[in-house]
């Protein structure tokens, strides 16, 4: 007999921890290959682990409620034969400057010995608490740094963003007791007391929500957020639509969308303009490569999700209907896997959906901008023509663009959303698919 090790897996792009929701089995059970053990929660998706090999689950490492780091082993399997005895390496991460000079550092100066929760709760990554006390931050410290992690927690980043404004280099114990003293700690924000009135009723926020909360939270904080509108003609789009649909449902055995219509119309606006297409990294931006759109969508709790297609560019309008297709379907039934949801690097969400003419989106961080696309309505529109202007009926629908004002000026982001309300509105009728 001999032991493997199940290992959290990689879960996509800038995942790099989840948390364990479930235990599917208990120590001495037998698992079969690909059998789900445990189910495990990222902060983007839900998803089942299996097991590797078959055999019987021997040890497990974390409960329920843990956070655990990719490349860690979450349980012991006793399989039969020689088994793969060896641990797998853990997933490599790049690490941000000031984390390696910290890291690299000769002088290390403890205050105290960390462990894995913060004098009020907090939980504490390895990876924070070996920071923290190399810098001499204290578990009182700790608790005055608001953390964007799940649940709130301390992240990497949370750490070395407050180690890089109190600055960068590393203090003796003495004098952190010295800044302690001398340095008041500003006080957190109290939560405001709500009073309950009569038959008043309180709902906890499922775990989801709370990730969009904090997520949302973030983003406010994070970006400087403007929005653009602008109307669009899209009559000749809808006249397509219309036109094709029937043949094309008969023909694919599935409904064509006006979202790949617009998805189509988004990466080409990014091709011509891909200064929207990028991310903020510090005081450095991170033009992105890859068209990767996110779609957000409303799942049946209420909840949102936001899976990607990956090089949208790249597709023509039939692969774009079918993966919009089959994206939508797979959230709704909670059926997509991580990699699915990451990586995006533009969001569009149609809030036409629910009946809205327009929205003003919050970024999708660390993305710069996010696309609303309104109902499509009739209206009263002037329709210019040679021979004079005209009143007719046009189907209308507004565009709203938010972006980042740190790095997307007006000029760009005025000029991107009117680009793709321009292509929309030339959408040719005669156009075969």
């Amino acid at each position: 007999m001999a032991e493997i090790e199940l290992i959290m897996p990689k879960m996509g792009e800038s995942v790099a921890e989840a948390t364990i929701t479930n235990w599917l089995k208990s120590e001495g059970d037998r698992i079969e290959a690909e059998e789900p053990v445990l189910e495990i929660a990222t902060d983007k998706v839900d998803s089942e682990l299996p097991a590797p090999e078959s055999g019987v689950l021997k040890k497990i490492l974390f409960q329920v409620d843990d956070v655990v780091k990719v490349g860690e082993a979450i349980a012991i399997i006793e399989v039969e034969g020689a088994g793969n005895t060896t641990a797998p390496a853990v997933v490599e991460e790049k690490t941000p400057k000031a984390v390696k000079e910290i890291q690299n550092s000769s002088t290390v100066s403890l205050t105290e010995e960390l462990t894995k929760n913060s004098p009020s709760g907090k939980f504490l990554s390895p990876l924070v608490r070996s920071i923290a006390e190399k810098e001499g931050i204290s578990g009182n410290d700790l608790d005055q740094i608001a953390g964007t992690g799940l649940n709130k927690r301390i992240t990497k980043e949370d750490l070395v963003n407050y180690i890089e404004n109190r600055g960068n280099a590393p203090v003796s114990a003495k004098a952190e007791v010295k800044r302690s003293a001398s340095v008041p700690v500003a006080a957190s924000k109290p939560e405001a007391v709500i009073s309950m009135g009569n038959g008043d009723e309180i709902i906890q926020m499922d775990r989801m929500r709370k990730m969009i909360s904090d997520h949302m939270t973030m983003s406010i904080s994070t970006s400087a957020h403007v929005t653009s509108f602008v109307e669009a003609d899209v009559t000749e789009m809808v006249m397509w639509r219309n036109k094709v649909k029937n043949s094309y449902q008969a023909r694919e055995g599935e409904k064509i969308t006006f979202t790949p219509l617009i998805m189509e119309a988004v990466a080409k606006a990014i091709k011509e303009m891909p200064m929207i297409n990028v991310s903020v990294s510090g005081d450095t931006i991170i033009k992105r490569k890859h068209i990767n759109l996110g779609m957000a969508a409303a799942l049946p709790s209420g909840n949102l999700i936001v899976p990607v297609i990956k090089d949208a560019d790249q597709m023509n309008l039939i692969g774009l209907s079918k993966k919009v297709n089959d994206l939508a379907n797979r959230a709704r039934n909670n059926k997509l896997s991580p990699d699915e949801i990451s990586g995006g690097t533009f969001t569009v969400t149609n809030v036409g959906t629910f009946g809205n003419v327009m929205g003003t989106p919050i970024i999708n961080q660390p993305q710069v901008a996010i696309m609303a696309v309104g109902a499509i309505r009739k209206k009263p529109a002037v329709i210019e023509t040679p021979f004079g202007d005209t009143i007719g009926v046009r189907h209308m629908m507004f565009l709203s663009l938010s972006y980042d004002h740190r790095v997307v000026d007006g000029s760009l982001g005025g000029s991107f959303v009117q680009r793709v309300a321009k292509i929309l509105e030339d959408f040719d009728l005669n156009r075969e698919i």
